[in-house]
């Protein structure tokens, strides 16, 4: 594969201030401008005539460097940039069944399961500054940053609205007592200052048929159920949407115990969707899945760069000791070698960089164990790391994986939505 072009971003910033220094660009503009050369039909914010022919003149050089490729001699009020598509591992899809958003978009796992399922992202948007390196490196386009910037109604319009928010603490204390119509607003909204409500103010401007959330089990009981009922009440009570969710255990998908729930909401005025008993959200793979056995994930040789240093090792033996005579199970998780059929690990985190403490391979030529290698840990979350790019360092592309989804997992909940989408 090409790689030449994989940080358009960068490329595309470096042309306007060599060729165009009169035009004001920043961050957003790059952004929309990486959007509009995969969704050449939407609107994104701040783009206008004099920078979408100044775009069109960059891709042109592009195509005239690239032997056997035509010059584009499409106008850029309607142009065609799928040249762009053959330096990404996951271009968009040629024919999509609809559209969707990827909000909180990490590396873009929602991003795939929604894609191989039938869906065009139109939008995507992600604040961490590497995570977005990982994404356009395999997707084409740089996310928007900050949600919390975004105007609602600049965000095109959309058939599905994907987002694995941060769960953020509700505050409910001094939310005033709901009207008889069961809707806050203004500074009575019990989820102001969260990210869930970002998500809540685009459902309301833009309604878009169906959504689709992730977040970690611990929501549907934090606070003792308060929390998770504002989110239902947000949701189905305010917005008028018909919402089912369930904890799903990517287990049965990938060899890693991740339990997180999904949340899917339909628009009933827009859809087929009337009542929630008409959700499907899979709790376990078709009996055509071929499950991705760790034995056959883990590698036998690996570098030694992988394998913990003696002050780590020390230290993850010794609280594992403490926790063992106070009489509980916490510390480190060690897989034996050979791996045993039908094993499966414990939740990669974010912080699995600073010492892998719960996944561990034993290595029979070595005293200490070693980390997952960043190819294990991708594939634990259902990434083809034969696709798949990392533009990172191990320690980013660890955090990454971590905050990622399985996904098979979210997969097939995607599907069943394509299925009424379609519908």
């Amino acid at each position: 594969m090409k790689t030449k072009f994989i940080m358009l971003s960068q490329r595309l910033h470096s042309f306007f201030i060599e060729n165009h220094p009169e035009l004001e660009i920043d961050a957003t503009i790059i952004a929309s401008l990486t959007h509009w050369f995969q969704s050449p039909n939407c609107a994104y914010p701040n783009l206008t005539n004099k920078l979408k022919a100044a775009a069109s003149e960059f891709v042109s050089s592009l195509e005239s460097n690239d032997q056997g490729v035509k010059e584009n001699d499409v106008p850029y009020d309607q142009p065609s940039f799928d040249f762009l598509n053959d330096f990404i591992p996951y271009p968009p899809l040629k024919k999509h069944d609809f559209t969707f958003i990827d909000l909180f978009a990490g590396i873009g796992g929602v991003r795939q399961a929604v894609q191989n399922s039938g869906g065009k992202c139109i939008f995507s948007s992600e604040w961490d500054k590497y995570a977005q390196m990982t994404y356009e490196t395999n997707y084409g386009e740089k996310p928007f940053g900050d949600i919390t910037k975004i105007d609602p109604a600049e965000i095109p319009d959309h058939d599905l609205l994907c987002g694995g928010f941060p769960c953020q603490p509700f505050s409910l204390a001094g939310v005033s007592k709901k009207n008889s119509m069961g809707r806050a607003h203004g500074f009575d909204d019990p989820t102001q200052g969260t990210l869930f409500f970002n998500i809540k103010e685009i459902l309301r401007i833009k309604r878009p048929k169906a959504f689709l959330l992730e977040n970690v089990k611990n929501l549907l009981s934090h606070d003792k159920g308060k929390t998770f009922e504002v989110v239902r009440q947000s949701l189905e009570d305010e917005l008028g949407y018909v919402i089912d969710y369930k904890i799903v255990n990517a287990a049965k998908w990938v060899p890693q115990h991740r339990q997180r729930i999904l949340i899917v909401g339909f628009e009933p005025d827009k859809t087929n969707v009337k009542k929630k008993s008409q959700i499907i959200i899979p709790t376990e793979p078709s009996e055509s899945y071929i499950y991705p056995e760790l034995n056959k994930i883990i590698l036998k040789k690996v570098d030694d760069k992988f394998t913990l240093g003696p002050g780590t090792w020390d230290t993850l033996v010794r609280h594992k000791a403490h926790h063992a005579k106070a009489g509980n199970g916490f510390g480190y998780g060690l897989h034996l070698t050979p791996i045993k059929k039908g094993a499966i690990t414990r939740t990669i985190s974010a912080r699995y960089h600073k010492d892998g403490a719960e996944i561990l391979i034993e290595q029979k030529d070595k005293v200490r164990p070693r980390r997952l290698t960043v190819e294990e840990a991708a594939q634990l979350q259902g990434f083809n790391m034969s696709k798949f790019k990392f533009p990172v360092s191990n320690t980013q592309a660890y955090r990454q994986i971590g905050n990622s989804v399985a996904i098979p997992a979210i997969q097939a909940t995607a599907k069943q939505i394509a299925i009424k989408l379609n519908k």
